[in-house]
C-alpha cells in the first residue's frame, strides 16, 4: 500500500480553509468516490499554520496513471502543492468507532458548529 500526502501553504492564495470547506461540501468530496484503487481520501487543514491538504490511500496495485477527477483544490487555490511526498505504508489498523458515516469532518458540519 501507498499513502499520498499534499500541502498547500495558502499564504500565497485567495483561498481560506473556509472557503476551501464550501468547496469540498458543495462538489468536492464525491468525484474521488469511484476512484479505482483508491481506499481513502481525506483532506486535512491546520488554521494556525494556514495549510490545507489531503492525505490518499491507494492499494499497492493501484495504476496511479489512471484518469482523477480535476485538481480543483490547484485550481482554486492557483498553484501546485507546496509539499508533496508518496510513501510505503508499513500497517494500518481501523480503531473501534461507532460506525456511523454521518461524521463526515468539519466541511459538512452546520456553519455554525464548524471551528
Amino acid at each position: 500500500m501507498k499513502a499520498a500526502v499534499s500541502w498547500w501553504d495558502l499564504s500565497g492564495s485567495d483561498q481560506t480553509i473556509d472557503s476551501l470547506r464550501v468547496y469540498l461540501r458543495d462538489e468536492g468530496v464525491d468525484p474521488w468516490t469511484e476512484v479505482l484503487g483508491m481506499r481513502l481520501k481525506f483532506w486535512i487543514s491546520d488554521r494556525q499554520q494556514n495549510r490545507w491538504g489531503a492525505v490518499m490511500l491507494w492499494d499497492s496495485d493501484a495504476d496511479l496513471t489512471q484518469p482523477m477527477p480535476p485538481n480543483r483544490a490547484t485550481e482554486l487555490i492557483g498553484y501546485p502543492p507546496t509539499d508533496r511526498m508518496m510513501t510505503e505504508v508499513e500497517a494500518i489498523v481501523e480503531g473501534l468507532h461507532s460506525g456511523e458515516t454521518s461524521e463526515r469532518g468539519l466541511a459538512f458540519e452546520t456553519a455554525g458548529n464548524a471551528s
